[in-house]
């Protein structure tokens, strides 16, 4: 069997310690973290198959810990584990892009069950559905893993934050963008001084983006920014 990687977030000392062996005893490698933060780091340095996430959590809870992993990457499966069975916070679940909700009390056999039919319908997904390198803005071309921003008229060479906010603000077009979720993805918190600096950046960007006044980077008051193609 293919040995995939399982990121498990889990603060439960018991289920989480359970879950880790049976799942490591059916072929999986499963890194247990006990908080939503220590689940982001792992993240941010890991290359995980699936993502198995505990709600409700001490430091970050899951939804948050989801909305920061789908801000980086869109495709990589979460299952959601939680005694919250509530329909509202089904639907945030799935809202947020979870594949799949359970529901504790469960059996870890079904709950192996989830994991396979996602993995296999993952391993299906065309790659095409990930985040492109390439994003058309308008007048500009923004080219991700070369860091440039090309206008018929000027071409810029981006720095590593620049590029990755913008990446992020692309990803999330016409929508808003989480202050908080950017904050942490790019940054690794949400202090003050990184949102400071965070704000600097976008300024940036908008200078770099008024070639054409089609494309805006708009503040959300409360919220976050959005960028706006008309």
């Amino acid at each position: 069997m293919e040995q995939h990687q399982i990121l498990l977030v889990e603060d439960d000392t018991n289920l989480g310690g359970v879950l880790q062996e049976y799942m490591s005893l059916k072929g999986y490698t499963v890194e247990l973290c006990r908080d939503g933060d220590a689940g982001w780091t792992s993240f941010q340095k890991g290359n995980f198959d699936l993502c198995i996430v505990d709600v409700m959590m001490p430091k970050q809870d899951g939804f948050s810990l989801a909305r920061s992993i789908r801000a980086v990457n869109e495709t990589v499966p979460i299952v959601f584990v939680t005694a919250k069975s509530m329909q509202a916070d089904k639907l945030e679940g799935f809202n947020i892009g979870a594949d799949d909700y359970i529901t504790k009390p469960f059996s870890i056999e079904e709950l192996m069950l989830r994991v396979q039919a996602i993995l296999r319908r993952s391993k299906q997904t065309p790659q095409t559905q990930r985040f492109p390198d390439e994003f058309k803005l308008g007048e500009y071309v923004f080219h991700y893993n070369n860091q440039i921003l090309r206008h018929p008229e000027a071409t810029t060479q981006l720095t590593s934050k620049e590029a990755d906010l913008l990446k992020m603000l692309c990803a999330h077009a016409n929508q808003v963008m989480k202050r908080e979720v950017a904050l942490k993805a790019i940054w690794g918190d949400d202090s003050y001084f990184n949102g400071r600096s965070m704000d600097v950046f976008i300024t940036k960007l908008r200078k770099y983006l008024k070639l054409d006044p089609s494309v805006e980077i708009v503040n959300v008051h409360g919220s976050g920014y959005k960028l706006v193609m008309r």
